[in-house]
């Protein structure tokens, strides 16, 4: 690996694809990996740079799509794949040059065509939350760029992965929304 090189995440492969018949599910944010922030990442106020935050989440999300079956090599499959169509980003503490990140994700509700997720990213060494991304993704049919149903076993196994994470408190800032504060 060269000094010019993207650092590798901490996941090394994807996750496994969600079985068929999913095991019941324990009310944890699922472990979607991290990274050490690269040198590249930082801008002239020596914190990560705004795009990086949104490149780490992407890691997050794909390593969830993949958890669920629905990554890329989904895609490959079936010719279909899972689009962001929205995402909030909430930025709560500077990160450095040589920070260990460390995502989680949880899915906070699906349906036949849809997928809300939230992560949040923290310091592996401190856990203090670094920032958050919470998205809308939907399942869309690659060709016509339709969006269409998930077929019944990725919907089911996503469904049970929410269902797991209905009985953690909502994160603080799910559904927030960018606003002047009224006076």
């Amino acid at each position: 690996m060269s000094p010019d090189d993207p650092p590798a995440p901490l996941h090394s492969a994807p996750l496994h694809s969600a079985p068929l018949h999913p095991a019941p599910i324990h009310p944890a944010p699922l472990d979607t990996g991290g990274r050490t922030v690269s040198v590249d990442w930082i801008d002239y106020n020596g914190h990560m740079m705004d795009g990086y935050y949104s490149l780490a989440f992407t890691e997050a999300t794909d390593a969830l799509l993949d958890h669920l079956g629905l990554g890329a090599a989904y895609r490959e499959q079936t010719g279909s794949g899972m689009y962001t169509v929205e995402s909030h980003l909430c930025f709560f503490r500077s990160v450095r040059a040589g920070v260990r990140l460390r995502y989680s994700s949880r899915l906070l509700g699906v349906d036949a065509k849809r997928l809300h997720a939230f992560h949040r990213m923290t310091d592996a060494a401190t856990g203090d939350e670094l920032a958050a991304n919470e998205l809308m993704l939907l399942h869309v049919d690659i060709a016509t760029e339709r969006v269409t149903p998930m077929p019944p076993q990725r919907r089911q196994a996503a469904a049970a992965l929410a269902a797991g994470h209905a009985a953690l408190p909502v994160p603080p800032t799910a559904g927030r929304c960018v606003a002047m504060p009224r006076r």
